[in-house]
């Protein structure tokens, strides 16, 4: 199985990005191929039609053949003003106007992470619905990091043993759902 994994958040020190390599890690130590890719690296522009009329930017083209490459996705997203984080929105709405779009069919994890007590958990209800929409199955059970900002080591792993066992079982769980809707 391949898995794609990135964070809805641009900051280089984000603690999204610090959950998603914490995930990554998960897949690998057992022995599943895992790409993380910084959205920040891609120089997505902020979705117009103009933009798109002259050709769809480098950096989504780059993402979507990741997508369509992948057999599972997870993403770690901060909730901005209780909702999904702009960059993130931007990112689905640029890789839906690839045909056939690529979220079609795929498997989704989402995950969040903040320094405050709920986790990004308002942000991980309302990121569902775009991909939804757009045809992915999103995994119905999510990750929340409430305190992120005290939860790593600082050799980046999750410094609790049960939250680190909770986000590998549910990563497991993630993998078996995957499973059902791969395609050959």
């Amino acid at each position: 199985m391949n898995y794609l994994l990135f964070s809805g958040s641009l900051r280089t020190a984000s603690l999204n990005k610090k959950l998603i390599h914490v995930g990554s890690s998960i897949l690998k130590e057992k022995n599943f191929n895992a790409e993380v890719i910084d959205l920040k690296t891609l120089s997505i522009p902020v979705y117009d039609g103009d933009i798109e009329a002259e050709g769809i930017p480098e950096g989504v083209k780059k993402l979507s053949e990741l997508v369509n490459k992948a057999d599972g996705i997870i993403i770690s997203g901060p909730e901005y003003n209780g909702s999904i984080s702009g960059s993130l929105k931007n990112t689905i709405d640029w890789v839906s106007r690839i045909r056939p779009i690529p979220w079609e069919k795929k498997t989704i994890l989402l995950m969040g992470a903040s320094p405050g007590y709920f986790g990004a958990i308002r942000a991980l209800g309302v990121s569902k619905a775009p991909f939804e929409t757009l045809g992915a199955y999103v995994f119905p059970q999510t990750f929340a990091l409430p305190k992120a900002s005290e939860a790593f080591t600082e050799s980046g792993d999750l410094s609790d043993v049960g939250t680190k066992k909770k986000l590998t079982d549910l990563i497991m769980s993630f993998d078996s759902f995957s499973r059902k809707f791969k395609k050959d």
